[in-house]
């Protein structure tokens, strides 16, 4: 087995549960960064914080599964009647409300993965190396998808054929 084979096996035991489930499905009709689904940026983040973490020896696990729901807002960022304030500050809150109701199970370090993600432009400080991880793969593959160098297909051709691929 390859290095990229054993990569994708050990990120698929992290996320499969969370990518069978109807609210990260749901992710995919709403746009993020121009031309990409926030299904697809947050599978990009979730794989780029599992393999930040697995290379630094911290809990990938943790990255892997918070990366993935980053961004569960579930909502039209272009609709202003759907959030309170300024969509950049306000949707780490609702991801991590929602990511709460999905997984009850979340560990403190997820939580704070998942709401401090907008760092330095949010309230909340990543307190963690797994939030440290998902706000630099959130960056990066937020950067590579608005200048269209990466799309987020590659990933998806990775994963076994299923229903959520």
């Amino acid at each position: 087995m390859s290095k990229h084979d054993l990569n994708t096996a050990a990120f698929l035991q992290c996320v499969s549960p969370l990518l069978d489930t109807s609210e990260v499905n749901s992710m995919k009709q709403w746009r993020r960064h121009f031309y990409t689904t926030c299904y697809d940026h947050s599978l990009f983040v979730s794989y780029v914080a599992f393999r930040l973490a697995r290379y630094f020896g911290w809990n990938y696990r943790a990255a892997a599964r918070a990366g993935l729901l980053h961004d569960l807002y579930l909502y039209d960022p272009a609709d202003n009647s759907a959030h309170p304030g300024n969509q950049c500050l306000d949707h780490p809150e609702f991801a991590l409300r929602n990511a709460m109701a999905l997984c009850p199970d979340l560990t403190e370090n997820e939580k704070n993965a998942i709401v401090s993600h907008m760092f330095p432009l949010a309230v909340h400080l990543p307190r963690c190396r797994e939030a440290v991880a998902v706000n630099m793969a959130d960056k990066l593959c937020a950067v590579l998808e608005v200048v269209r160098l990466y799309q987020t297909r590659p990933i998806q051709r990775w994963l076994p054929s299923s229903s959520h691929c």
